[in-house]
This record gives C-alpha cells, sequence and structure tokens, in this order.
C-alpha cells in the first residue's frame, strides 16, 4: 500500500527533512520524492509506502497537516488509490 503526501509553500530550509521524519516516526518508508522551488514557492511530492504504517492513515494525514499549519505549509495525505481514480482520464 502506498500514499501520496504532497506539500505546497513558502521555501524555507528544513521542510523535507521535517515532513520525512514525521513518515519515519509512524513507520512510512519514503520511496520517491519530487520537489521544485518557484521563486519562493516550494512544492513537494512524495510516494511512500504505507504498509507498515503504525498509525491508522487518516491520523497521519492528521498530524501532516497539523505540521502544515505550524510551518505555513499545505501539507495532504491521500491513499494511492484515491490519488489515482482522481486523475484517472
Amino acid at each position: 500500500m502506498k500514499a501520496v503526501i504532497s506539500v505546497i509553500g513558502k521555501d524555507e530550509v528544513g521542510i523535507l527533512a521535517k515532513v520525512s521524519s514525521m513518515c519515519a516516526e509512524y513507520n512510512a518508508n519514503v520511496t520517491e520524492v519530487t520537489q521544485s522551488v518557484l521563486q519562493d514557492v516550494f512544492a513537494m511530492v512524495m510516494l511512500v509506502d504505507i504498509s507498515k504504517l503504525s498509525i491508522p492513515l487518516s491520523e497521519l494525514s492528521d498530524r501532516m497537516s497539523e505540521l502544515g499549519k505550524s510551518l505555513g505549509l499545505s501539507i495532504y495525505v491521500m491513499h494511492e488509490d484515491i490519488f489515482n481514480s482522481m486523475h484517472h482520464i
């Protein structure tokens, strides 16, 4: 099982480290990352393996959202199946 984590906001040092540290804390293994900085806007998408997640995905989503708010970012977590359904043509 996999999930997609997206992060958008003003660029600052340590965003990748903070998000990936939370993933590691709950046994979500980061398998792929892409990120860009456009002027001062940071955008990142992570694919994470959640097969060994130690908390429910909904709780990880809530905690990531809280982390985002504390950093002035928008962080969203979505199960891969839902992501794929939303983007299937």
